[in-house]
């Protein structure tokens, strides 16, 4: 199953989550976490796992070969993202708007935009025991995540099989690359915190999960500061809430120190064991 977590904000405890329960879940059976916060990735810095593999990452884009160019303008025309533009006998190519759709490239009459690989990033592989870690990189000036992250999705799914729980660290917020990193999920935790800024910014998180008709549940963190409000919503729209996560400053401490939380403070094993079940129990009732 592939459970991806996500929240409407930054801050909220997205890589807390992540960390703790794959590492508490290896000690189970076989798992995988991605950290597809492409832009931020941070999870390596709780894991101190082995690496194994690292590749570059490209996208492909359009390389203009002067001497072929008959200077026709089509490609400037057919690009829907302004990657291209002419300006008097020089056609210029700007690399951070393309979206690799290929369309100057295959209809340039004289073929004179032939598609040449460009960096965006890099995927970084590590593993130990139960645990496998999969971490992406964007290269620092990159505009765009989606490329990056889809193919981290698909790096998973060509070496991971169906037998491993995969969970995903995905980018805050709802824009596109929240829609490019849950679009693949069977279930979605959204974590937040119980205050109106967190309120606000998961009740547009589930918005969107609800136009993706993707299943979802909510992880509270910090749930002894802010309001009753957010639980108070949640049972009134019958939202699942997994498990809270208290406001204490023994977490704060060992996060801070890039310390796994659950062997610190064990008072945060029961609530990635509520996790777990309600997962394992989902699962099954998917079948």
């Amino acid at each position: 199953m592939k459970i991806a977590i996500a929240s409407g904000k930054g801050g909220t405890g997205k890589t807390l989550l992540a960390t703790n329960l794959a590492s508490y879940w290896s000690e189970r059976q076989s798992v995988v976490l991605t950290d597809i916060d492409v832009e931020e990735p941070n999870d390596a810095l709780f894991l101190q796992l082995p690496k194994i593999a690292q590749e570059e990452r490209f996208k492909f884009i359009p390389s203009w070969d002067s001497t072929r160019c008959t200077l026709c303008g089509q490609c400037q025309e057919v690009c829907n993202y302004h990657a291209i533009i002419q300006l008097g006998t020089e056609i210029m190519v700007f690399d951070e708007l393309c979206h690799s759709c290929y369309a100057c490239s295959e209809l340039c009459p004289a073929k004179a935009l032939p598609m040449v690989p460009h960096k965006i990033g890099e995927l970084t592989h590590y593993h130990h025991a139960n645990l496998s870690f999969v971490e992406s990189r964007l290269e620092i000036g990159e505009e765009q995540a989606v490329p990056l992250i889809a193919q981290t999705h698909r790096y998973v799914d060509d070496h991971f099989s169906k037998d491993h729980v995969q969970l995903f660290d995905c980018p805050p917020g709802t824009s596109c690359p929240v829609i490019e990193a849950t679009k693949h999920a069977d279930f979605v935790i959204l974590i937040t915190e119980p205050t109106p800024f967190g309120e606000h910014d998961v009740k547009l998180a589930m918005q969107t999960m609800h136009q993706m008709n993707k299943p979802f549940g909510l992880v509270i963190n910090r749930a002894d500061v802010g309001n009753s409000d957010l639980l108070a919503y949640c049972k009134a729209n019958t939202i699942p809430v997994l498990a809270t996560i208290p406001f204490d400053r023994h977490i704060a401490e060992a996060y801070a120190q890039g310390l796994l939380v659950y062997e610190q403070v064990p008072a945060v094993k029961p609530a990635l064991d509520q996790i777990i079940d309600f997962l394992q129990a989902f699962a099954i009732n998917q079948k």
